[in-house]
């Protein structure tokens, strides 16, 4: 039996969510007006997310910095992003998708494959039924998708990317030398700039060429690897599956972009220890250690650069995993202006599994496990955002605003929370220097009174009704 894949992908979604939702609130709409997703028109900083089709008339670009964009397009209307209305209208339109297919993968926030394989008894008209999720999807939530039709999925991707938007596109094999390769090069899914290069400089400037051209040849521009898959996918192979379960992750990653310019190791060091401890946390929730740990930053011109290293045993302690990403950074970093920074975590090793070094302080590595594991704790019973490290929450690099939002806040009302002091317990454990809840609550077997000021390596605990724990008992 032969397959038959839909890909479905939202019209520029962030902008379309922005829209859908102000047009439901009687504003315009901003699909039909110059305008953008992403940054701070006030102070023109920031980089475009989404924009719209008129924005894009007036050379609007993706990535581009708000300046520069609002240089182009003066009348330029900016919103910012707002990402719980963006996972509420994804979760929508992949529910309305969903009830369509036998098998649906996530791709992307804004993008999901359906496996529509043995519905032809159902669904006998492919396109018609690609017509009806799209209409269903607009009439329902007030928003336009593309969707691709074809035998795989590399296909069904290409065949949604061409004319936008609100289109229905089959790429089926046999219409490939037509619709596929006379385009150019760069348009080939998952063809990086590099590649592109060596290609066009060899002088194959389009998918067709790459496809009629030996396989050899390929490989040995672009390496065995990628030379091959490169050349099956212009040719239109592709075998993977629809995932209705995502593959076991491979590793942890997190990465943000920053509306201004990072220039300092003061800057980074504390956006550093944030995103290792979300990515430690994850990790130590699957029940894995990393063996190799990757940095990565973006400079103005928009080029990310990493570095990684391997550990000489497996870890998943955040104290360990921050120590080497700083090293990281320390090491290859050149004073950049930075607008992103990430933090990954590779080379997963189960749980159990741990070599110790000779060296190692193992009684300080035991005391790290356990505030950890406390740390963990707390987060699974009151949430992700009820701790916070000091010198998180005290940076002005643009992350801990959360926090400081909710200390500001209660700092207006500490008259009436001096009230509720039989709630609260501050102690510190061993060197560790940590916060703990209450003893009842179960984190801590004692609690032991502080006589230190708190300095930026403090965790500041959060109490279920949002108490800010920042006073020595």
């Amino acid at each position: 039996m032969e397959r038959l894949i839909f890909h479905v992908d939202v019209n520029s979604a962030f902008l379309s969510w922005e829209a859908a939702s102000r047009v439901k609130a009687g504003e315009p709409d901003l699909r039909e007006i110059p305008s953008a997703v992403g940054g701070d028109p006030r102070t023109r900083t920031g980089i475009i997310v989404a924009k719209s089709i008129p924005a894009k008339k007036y050379g609007v670009q993706t990535g581009e910095p708000v300046a520069m964009a609002l240089r182009k397009c003066p009348n330029l209307v900016v919103v910012p992003s707002d990402f719980r209305l963006y996972t509420k209208n994804s979760q929508a339109f992949k529910a309305i998708c969903k009830s369509y297919a036998p098998a649906m993968e996530s791709f992307s926030i804004d993008e999901v494959f359906l496996d529509m394989t043995g519905t032809s008894l159902i669904y006998p008209d492919p396109i018609a039924t690609a017509c009806e999720i799209k209409d269903k999807i607009y009439q329902e939530l007030g928003f336009t998708v593309n969707v691709g039709i074809s035998t795989n999925k590399l296909l069904a991707k290409m065949a949604s990317d061409f004319e936008k938007p609100n289109k229905v596109h089959t790429l089926f094999p046999e219409e490939i030398p037509a619709k596929m390769w006379p385009l150019p090069i760069r348009d080939l899914l998952f063809l990086g700039k590099a590649s592109e290069k060596k290609l066009v400089d060899f002088g194959i400037r389009t998918i067709g060429e790459l496809a009629r051209e030996r396989e050899s040849t390929i490989q040995t521009l672009l390496g065995e690897k990628t030379g091959h898959q490169l050349f099956q996918y212009a040719r239109g192979i592709d075998n993977s599956p629809v995932l209705e379960v995502p593959e076991e992750s491979k590793g942890f990653s997190v990465e943000k972009t920053f509306n201004d310019d990072i220039v300092s190791m003061e800057q980074i060091q504390p956006i550093l220890l944030e995103q290792c401890d979300v990515v430690a946390t994850r990790m130590r929730r699957k029940g894995k250690k990393c063996t190799c740990i990757s940095v990565t930053f973006r400079t103005l011109d928009f080029k990310n650069r990493s570095h990684q290293m391997k550990l000489g045993s497996a870890t998943d302690v955040t104290d360990e995993v921050y120590a080497n990403a700083r090293k990281l950074f320390a090491e290859f970093w050149k004073g950049q202006p930075l607008r992103l920074i990430g933090v990954a975590l590779t080379g997963l090793t189960e749980d159990g599994f741990e070599q110790m070094s000779l060296f190692e302080d193992c009684t300080k590595k035991e005391q790290r496990q356990k505030l950890d594991a406390t740390m963990d704790a707390i987060r699974m019973k009151f949430g992700n955002d009820k701790i916070t490290r000091a010198s998180i929450m005290n940076s002005n690099a643009g992350i801990g605003e959360k926090p400081r939002r909710r200390w500001k806040t209660k700092k207006m009302e500490k008259d009436s929370k001096r009230n509720r002091k039989e709630n609260i317990v501050i102690s510190f454990a061993g060197k560790c220097n940590v916060l703990f809840l209450h003893r009842k609550h179960g984190f801590v077997p004692y609690v032991k009174k502080c006589k230190k000021t708190l300095d930026e390596n403090t965790i500041l605990v959060y109490y279920t009704t949002m108490t800010v724990i920042q006073k020595e008992r």
